[in-house]
């Protein structure tokens, strides 16, 4: 095994050293947690929409309707983020395996977190107004 190889090794063998492990930690368990919120969403979902095709469309109108209040636009706001983070950081999971960007870990980390950012402002934006336009209240 030639120098370089032992050091391109030596790199990629220490990938997660040092400062950036605490912030690498935070990344996995909030992956995970996005998962976690992703899959409890899923189920939700499928228990919405067969309350509504066994219990018919009026059932499925004030279902709707309560999912108008701001408590589950709020949710919907968890959701976004869930989505945004878990699949942003997947595909930062997914250049790290294909070796793109090992040595530069952390800036592909905090690009991919500032691109959800912006992505979940504007969707804040979005879901705040309609809010405000429904009047505020939480139920």
């Amino acid at each position: 095994m030639s120098q370089v190889d032992r050091a391109t090794a030596s790199a990629a063998a220490n990938v997660g050293a040092g400062n950036w492990k605490g912030l690498g930690m935070w990344a996995w368990m909030l992956f995970r947690i996005a998962g976690v919120v992703l899959v409890l969403y899923l189920f939700a979902h499928i228990g919405v929409i067969s309350t509504g095709r066994a219990a018919g469309a009026d059932t499925m109108n004030d279902v709707f309707n309560l999912f108008d209040k701001t408590l589950f636009v709020l949710l919907d706001l968890l959701l976004v983020w869930a989505v945004l983070f878990h699949g942003l950081n997947g595909v930062r999971i997914v250049l790290m395996d294909l070796g793109l960007g090992i040595h530069h870990h952390k800036a592909v980390f905090w690009v991919c977190m500032a691109v959800a950012v912006v992505c979940f402002a504007v969707f804040a934006y979005s879901a705040f107004g309609f809010i405000r336009d429904q009047g505020g209240g939480l139920l």
